[in-house]
């Protein structure tokens, strides 16, 4: 009996060695799936995903490519030097319009990767002028420092989200955009520049805004989250002929994903993801400022205090609120073009969007892992505008003009 026993435990053994040997092979096989991210604290679900072994888990071979600029995944997104990339939400649109790339080129959103966690600093100069949420008291702010010297602003790609939520502040503060300097910067390189002057504000993803702060060069003025609680940020974009051929490919990184965005929204788990991400590999920044502001602890800077943000910290998951690519929200990046003399005429929304974001493959992945998807085209208020419906722009527009 014991002899036979011991032969059945040599076959079970010996076939688990077969089958994870047929899998491994298999996987080798396959084709590796290249997606890229700019270091910011946001790209933790590529991170992540691929740290906990999320990738092999779904049967697909993933690369992370640590990228420079946000023109830098446009391109190698668009010619396939990328499959893949974690990108600006309204990235897609601003290229496909002409805004920031070739017009009609095209950049395919699969999924929602994050809620809210970005800011606008203001320099020194501000300091004493203008406190935390205080946007009423920006433009007189500004007035004040341009009798001393021109006032510039960053972000990060034209049209792309960053680039929005400073429009957007502005339009809240009654500044006209036309009246200072608004330049590009990739997020990494958006301290450096105010440290040696090149501009008095910006706005970008963390950690780079919490750097700023341990560095003494600015403080954090208002976060996102308080101009719109949560708004989308970035989102996971493909290679439209990826999205096309690899369909099969494409869901399976969607699911390591989305298991990667749920395991984030457990906060006991994101100080281990802030150890990841202050590699060098990945975001390169101190881990004491990403860890902090991934747990929604802010140190203002200028002697305002830490601000704590609970519920409307950054949001990877949140119960199945964030993941789903809404065409509502894509159409209300779309008006803003609009609305800022970006573009010069509307653009055909519901064309665009239905081209753009890939709502039948996240469906079906969602109901595949049991995930919610949310209900589109609604009206929604930001914090410091009038009501938008996706059904009846013009009438926003109108109410928006200036």
């Amino acid at each position: 009996m014991k002899k036979r026993f011991y032969k059945l435990s040599k076959i079970t053994a010996l076939s688990v060695l077969l089958l994870a040997s047929f899998a491994s092979v298999s996987l080798a096989q396959g084709k590796k799936i290249k997606l890229g991210f700019i270091p910011l604290t946001d790209c933790a679900p590529l991170v992540v995903a691929k740290e906990l072994g999320l990738f092999t888990k779904y049967g697909v071979d993933v690369e992370l490519s640590k990228e420079s600029s946000w023109a830098n995944i446009r391109d190698k997104v668009l010619n396939g030097e990328l499959d893949g990339a974690h990108c600006l939400y309204s990235m897609p649109f601003s290229v496909y319009t002409g805004i920031g790339g070739k017009p009609g080129s095209e950049m395919k959103i699969a999924m929602t990767l994050n809620n809210n966690g970005q800011g606008i600093t203001l320099s020194k100069d501000f300091c004493g002028l203008v406190g935390f949420k205080e946007v009423n008291k920006v433009a007189a702010a500004v007035k004040k420092v341009e009798a001393r010297k021109e006032v510039t602003f960053a972000m990060t790609f034209p049209g792309g989200t960053h680039d929005i939520w400073l429009r957007y502040w502005m339009a809240a503060a009654g500044i006209n955009p036309k009246s200072v300097g608004i330049i590009t910067i990739p997020p990494p390189q958006m301290v450096a520049n105010m440290k040696v002057d090149n501009m008095e504000g910006y706005c970008v993803g963390e950690p780079w805004n919490g750097v700023a702060v341990a560095q003494g060069i600015g403080y954090t003025h208002i976060a996102t989250q308080d101009l719109w609680n949560n708004h989308p940020e970035k989102a996971l974009v493909v290679n439209a002929d990826f999205a096309k051929t690899s369909r099969a490919d494409l869901k399976k990184v969607m699911k390591a994903v989305i298991e990667a965005c749920k395991w984030l929204d457990v906060m006991g788990n994101r100080k281990k993801a802030a150890n990841w991400l202050t590699k060098p590999y990945y975001v390169n920044a101190p881990l004491a400022v990403i860890e902090a502001r991934l747990l929604g602890s802010n140190d203002l800077g200028c002697d305002l205090g830490v601000q704590k943000y609970k519920d409307n910290c950054m949001r990877f998951y949140n119960n199945g609120v964030v993941n789903t690519p809404l065409k509502s929200y894509s159409m209300w990046f779309m008006a803003q073009y609009v609305r800022f003399g970006m573009l010069k005429a509307e653009p055909n929304y519901a064309a665009i969007a239905d081209k753009v974001i890939l709502d039948d493959v996240f469906a079906e992945v969602a109901k595949e892992m049991s995930v919610p998807v949310q209900a589109d085209m609604k009206p929604f208020k930001t914090n410091y505008d009038v009501s938008f419906d996706p059904n009846n722009i013009p009438a926003y527009l109108k109410a928006t003009k200036r």
